[in-house]
């Protein structure tokens, strides 16, 4: 692990009315590692992650990538600069098909966009690519497929081939597994433990499920009402009182 951060949040913060959905919260991210962010419904984490890739101006606070200062890019300005997001609802081009969603990953992060009037062997490298990418993702027998027509096991699998297109410095993962079946959901944990296998890339992961916390954190960051409230090494996060009464109850057993 670098002993450098490749992401920092500053005392960020943001309030909506009177309400701090996150409030004062510092944490700095290292490659090769993967974080695990946990707390309670409304404890503010989806509002993090949105702060950090810029679906949401702070209130207070900033956000380095690195040593730059990121807090009034766009959106678009942070994944040109290396951050990656996947949502927790799929965000593709439905009547695109697979292999086609992909390549215009690629063409973006090349900075060439879509081209709509250009001969198909100027495509060729970018469409080899693209396959590349879809076969790291168990996508390949499904790639001329529109994407509409995925189940959704396969829509994830497909956003996951679509953050590895755009070879983000950092990847951002919404509850990856929500709303996948038991069947489904391996495939997902399995393409982010590959991930997290290359060093140089930093892995954050919003969660409830236990078990895929279990599987993949190095690291836990506990939010509960748009607070850090615990963070460190899973074995010792799960063991503080404070976790147990407000994220998994006083269900001892759970994180036996």
């Amino acid at each position: 692990m670098s002993s450098a951060a490749s992401l920092t949040s500053e005392h960020l913060g943001i309030s909506f009315g009177g309400h701090k959905a996150v409030d004062d919260v510092s944490c700095a991210f290292h490659a090769g590692e993967l974080t695990v962010v946990v707390g309670p419904n409304g404890a503010g984490k989806t509002t993090w992650f949105n702060l950090i890739s810029g679906q949401l101006t702070p209130t207070t606070g900033r956000i380095l990538l690195g040593d730059r200062e990121i807090t009034r890019l766009s959106p678009s300005a942070r994944a040109k600069a290396g951050i990656g997001r996947a949502f927790q609802l799929t965000n593709l081009f439905p009547r695109l098909t697979v292999l086609e969603n992909v390549r215009l990953a690629v063409q973006a992060r090349e900075g060439q966009g879509p081209r709509l009037f250009v001969k198909a062997s100027a495509l060729s490298h970018l469409t080899d690519e693209a396959m590349s990418y879809l076969e790291a993702a168990r996508l390949g027998a499904v790639a001329h497929l529109p994407a509409a027509a995925l189940p959704h096991g396969d829509q994830r699998k497909l956003e996951v081939a679509l953050l590895l297109a755009m070879e983000p410095k950092i990847f951002m993962f919404d509850e990856p597994t929500a709303g996948m079946s038991l069947d489904e959901a391996p495939v997902i944990l399995e393409l982010i433990g590959e991930i997290k296998k290359d060093t140089s890339r930093t892995v954050l992961l919003v969660e409830h499920k236990m078990d895929v916390v279990r599987a993949l954190a190095d690291r836990i960051v506990v939010l509960h009402n748009g607070q850090l409230v615990a963070d460190g090494a899973p074995a010792d996060v799960m063991k503080l009182e404070l976790v147990r009464e407000i994220y998994l109850g006083t269900g001892a057993e759970e994180v036996a």
